[in-house]
């Protein structure tokens, strides 16, 4: 007898159901115990075909060979102790029906109990719907964007800000502890070239080659502060840093404005020079020559980074005594798990791929888990108007800003777009069809389908028909069943996102519940005064949908609208 444990995802529940029964079947003789060695592991899917059943196993198919038998047969054994669990009528049982399929996979039919008792918990705790027990708790620290302070934030660097809040939502739905953040890199040649250019400007002449251009340049030339241009040119000074700096932070303040704008929220702000200063770089510069993994050549000090499988060793200080931009981020590998971390995330452009190996290389050498060191590079963007390629660079002055991105098309068209591809894929974000406000718009269709809804309560209230607080014995059959099927599927969706790091599945369920919902709305009558129990029942279940849609929006950063 399997009583579940109706607080777990569906999934979950089933199975530990089908691991139960093998457990029986082996307890009763019916099958033997596994030799030693690595147990398989009980897997459930969903099946290809809608008709096959709700959730499908393959496990006979993987005891075939350590049992020696024929994965039709165990299958079948297996199922047997799955069907008598459901005749038992076992309290919580998930399972309803099992049908063995060639050549060994075990076809599952949800019980109309587990239905409504998990439409019974997104009723009462709709809130916490869609989170889920984590599999291994960790701290995470989830640094992304990191744009120089060099420039506004370009629709070319924004998909790792998509990409950094998208990941820390699921990772926290998925039961993490997140840190989100920000480093900035105000050190090196960069700044002073910033500097360079508004100083340019200021004095009427031609911007250097190697400095930048563009309308935002001559804003902060004129917006320069004269207490700021007054000690940049004193005698003396060092007119291109100091000026730099002031850039630099008034650059920061319009990336903190535009990624607010956005949504996206930083726990953490670091600059790469806060790690020289307070000290990180010089410790694990140390901590790597205490394990014998730096020498000196040339007057430089290197990395033995070929001792960990790199093609060439890297150098961390310059033979000029200046440390190389890799020893920032060795230093920052060490400060970071000092705060306690588990687990660092990268988010990386495509562009960074030569710099992955080095930096988990230094870590191993440092005593950390290389594993935990996790880099996710992302690929590009093309951004499309009527079919032509909007370009960008910020030193050309030739780009597209992240606010104007918004503002042409809209905080959640931006954030289901780039939630609906997975990280590493090229996309073609075009921007007309974000803007539509049509069926082709899919971020439109969702949100239409949850406003849908709310209209659809609005108006049960007017006619005094308030929802049922649960929907036990209206889920057999008909259009209910299918909707209730959709809707309790949102946890393993999450599990999967969190578990995958990825977000396009959220979107893609989010579209089929919205779907099925239409659909159910077309083939049921959800307020019927001549049927009022039926009308509470259906109420109940359409409420539940609301809240699915809601949560699945709310778990991208989207909004679910009442009205539309």
């Amino acid at each position: 007898m399997t009583s579940a444990d109706p607080s777990l995802p569906i999934r979950t529940q089933v199975r530990d159901a089908v691991a139960a029964a093998w457990r029986r079947a082996v307890a009763r003789g019916a099958l033997p115990d596994t030799p030693d060695g690595p147990v398989p592991a009980v897997e459930i899917e969903r099946p290809a075909k809608a008709e096959h059943g709700d959730l499908a196993s393959n496990l006979a198919l993987k005891l075939a060979r350590p049992l020696r038998r024929a994965p039709l047969d165990i299958a079948r054994i297996i199922a047997d102790e799955i069907a008598a669990d459901a005749a038992d009528r076992t309290p919580g049982a998930p399972i309803a029906g099992v049908d063995v399929a060639a050549p060994g996979f075990l076809n599952l039919r949800l019980s109309d109990q587990v239905l409504e008792a998990t439409i019974a918990r997104v009723l009462a705790d709709p809130d916490g719907w869609g989170r889920v027990p984590p599999v291994n708790p960790r701290a995470v620290n989830v640094e992304f964007v990191s744009a120089n302070p060099t420039g506004p934030l370009t629709i070319g660097n924004a998909r790792g800000a998509f990409i950094g809040d998208l990941l820390s939502r699921v990772l926290e739905a998925g039961g993490q502890t997140v840190t989100r953040e920000y480093y900035f890199n105000d050190r090196g040649g960069q700044i002073p070239n910033l500097g360079a250019s508004v100083v340019a400007i200021r004095r009427g002449e031609p911007i250097p080659d190697d400095g930048y251009h563009g309308d935002y340049v001559v804003s902060l030339a004129a917006d320069l502060p004269e207490d700021v241009w007054s000690e940049a040119t004193a005698a003396g000074a060092e007119a291109n840093q100091i000026v730099g700096q002031w850039a630099g932070m008034r650059v920061r303040a319009g990336i903190e404005a535009s990624l607010e704008q956005l949504g996206v929220h930083f726990d953490v702000w670091t600059t790469e020079a806060s790690l020289h200063e307070a000290g990180w770089v010089d410790r694990a510069v140390e901590r790597l020559r205490a394990g014998g993994h730096v020498y000196e050549q040339d007057g430089a000090l290197w990395f033995r980074s070929t001792a960990f499988g790199d093609d060439k060793d890297r150098v961390i200080i310059r033979s000029n005594g200046e440390p190389t931009y890799f020893a920032a981020d060795i230093g920052y590998v060490t400060e970071k798990f000092s705060r306690g971390f588990d687990h660092l995330i990268y988010i990386w452009g495509a562009d960074h791929h030569g710099t992955v190996a080095r930096v988990r290389n230094a870590a191993e050498a440092m005593g950390y888990d290389r594993e935990a060191v996790q880099m996710l590079l992302y690929a590009w963007v093309r951004f499309v108007r009527d079919g032509a390629e909007i370009s960008m660079s910020k030193r050309a002055g030739e780009f597209v800003t992240l606010d104007e991105l918004l503002e042409e098309v809209g905080v959640d068209a931006a954030r289901w777009f780039f939630a609906s591809r997975a990280a590493t894929t090229e996309i073609d974000f075009d921007i007309e069809l974000a803007k539509k406000q049509s069926a082709e718009n899919p971020v439109y269709y969702v949100q239409y389908a949850h406003a849908r809804i709310a209209s659809i309560l609005r108006k049960a209230t007017d006619a005094s028909l308030a929802p049922a607080d649960a929907v036990e014995g209206s889920l057999s059959a008909g259009p209910e069943a299918a909707l209730a099927r959709a809707i309790v599927r949102f946890p393993e969706v999450v599990e999967d996102a969190a578990t995958s790091e990825e977000t396009h599945g959220v979107t893609a369920y989010a579209t089929e519940l919205a779907t099925q919902f239409h659909a159910f709305y077309r083939d049921a009558r959800v307020v019927d005064e001549a049927e009022p129990e039926r009308s509470r029942a259906r109420l109940a279940l359409v409420a539940a949908a609301r809240t699915t849609l809601a949560n699945a929006l709310g778990l991208l950063g989207i909004s679910a609208p009442e009205s539309m």
